[in-house]
């Protein structure tokens, strides 16, 4: 299935427009940024910043590798994530963010308000979601075929911080009395995180079997 250009337009029409609500980069004083000589990125997936891991490949805008972005307030990622792959759970402490399933899939996608409850849905192609700025989210494609998608940020640095992998860095003491464990858990657990950075990922043990347990409560 091929994403539609429309709805592509769409995603990007509503982070635009949410920018301007709720403006998280500051206000352009000009039409674009000066030196800017192209406004379109040709093949995000061989020309923007591309990570590659067991999960799938992620393809991100920035405005080191498309200027124009720079002053607009907004970037774009793209995702090919294999059957029970992961973009592990993760904020972004200077966006909101709208994820639109342009093909594969489905999705198990959710975040964690600040009240402590969690709001997690299926998404099929066609379907659009929005994590509010700030909160941890996540998507799992809980599928049996590789799922395609797009997301839209309203800042053109909206930082990523990633919540297994930056948990541990919180010093050993404070970090048990937070899990409410020994430190040898906590030393035991933290051998078995997966190295900081942006890549997707797939372990075997995650309980994960694509195409089953397509649900909410999983």
């Amino acid at each position: 299935m091929k994403a539609s250009p429309v709805l592509i337009s769409l995603v990007l029409l509503f982070v635009t427009s949410l920018r301007f609500a709720n403006s998280a980069d500051p206000d352009p004083v000009r039409d674009f940024a000066t030196g800017s000589s192209t406004f379109t990125l040709r093949n995000i997936f061989k020309n923007g910043d591309v990570s590659s891991d067991t999960g799938g490949i992620r393809a991100a805008t920035n405005p080191q590798n498309f200027p124009a972005v720079q002053t607009q307030g907004l970037s774009v990622v793209r995702f090919k994530m294999v059957p029970c792959g992961s973009n592990l759970p993760h904020t972004h402490p200077r966006a909101a963010e709208v994820l639109s399933l342009l093909s594969g899939g489905p999705l198990q996608v959710g975040f964690v308000d600040t009240t402590g409850a969690s709001h997690i849905d299926i998404m099929y192609p066609g379907d659009v979601t929005v994590f509010p700025r700030g909160v941890l989210h996540f998507e799992l494609n809980v599928g049996s075929v590789e799922a395609e998608y797009l997301s839209a940020l309203n800042s053109e640095n909206p930082g990523t911080l990633t919540s297994s992998e930056a948990l541990f860095h919180i010093p050993l003491r404070a970090l048990a009395t937070s899990l409410n464990v020994d430190q040898k858990t906590v030393k035991s657990l933290n051998s078995t995180v997966h190295p900081y950075g942006p890549g997707l990922k797939k372990t075997a043990n995650s309980g994960c079997v694509p195409g089953r347990d397509i649900s909410t409560a999983f």
